[in-house]
């Protein structure tokens, strides 16, 4: 039995692009144990971030997409923490706009294993709501990290620069809904929902983008 653990920390700040700003409410995943974790998505708010995390190892932050609002804290919380920031690397561009200066110090790629406190979080590459969007399944917690690809009921915006609708879909149903349907999806906004309560849907988002 595994002593890891998910926690949720949920961080407000603004998400700009293509010249608009909105005012947004980012979920942190934290995944580990007493003594290590990873940060998906290190949004808005550095201080909290590390205050949730406290005397624990950070072994990684990992970004599951460049837009600004799941990056912003990044540098500010690497620099504490030592740990090093991952990015798949399709998603440089995006990322330059918010930090130009400081580049992620890793790569992310498919299928690539993250390890720490007794579990495995397998890099699933999940274009569409950016180009360099990954998700990621922890298959010993039941769980998969969707960032802004998969929401509780239906795929992650695609009406602005980077991204593109028929490639969200295609990533969803090829990496997403081939998961086990009572897999906990965790998303970058708003509530949790499953892998099982999204898949009937698939052909109204079909149906809807074209």
């Amino acid at each position: 039995m595994t002593a890891a653990r998910i926690e949720h920390l949920v961080t407000s700040g603004t998400f700009s692009l293509d010249g608009g700003t909105w005012d947004v409410d980012n979920n942190v995943w934290i995944v580990g144990d007493d003594s290590e974790a990873v940060v998906i998505d290190a949004a808005h708010d550095a201080d909290a971030i590390a205050e949730a995390l406290g005397d624990r190892t950070l072994r990684a932050i990992v970004c599951t997409h460049a837009h600004n609002d799941h990056i912003d804290a990044a540098p500010a919380l690497a620099a504490r923490t030592g740990a090093p920031i991952l990015l798949h690397p399709d998603d440089l561009p995006l990322w330059k706009q918010t930090h130009p200066d400081r580049l992620p110090d890793g790569e992310l790629t498919d299928g690539q294993q993250l390890s720490m406190a007794g579990v495995e979080l397998t890099v699933l590459h999940t274009p569409g709501h950016a180009p360099g969007a990954v998700c990621l399944y922890a298959p010993e917690l039941g769980a998969v990290f969707t960032g802004d690809t998969l929401f509780q009921g239906g795929p992650g915006a695609t009406g602005r620069s980077f991204s593109h609708f028929p490639t969200i879909v295609e990533s969803i149903r090829t990496r997403l809904l081939a998961l086990p349907p009572e897999t906990t999806v965790r998303t970058g906004h708003g509530d949790s929902t499953t892998v099982g309560a999204e898949a009937p849907h698939l052909q109204e988002w079909i149906d809807r983008g074209h």
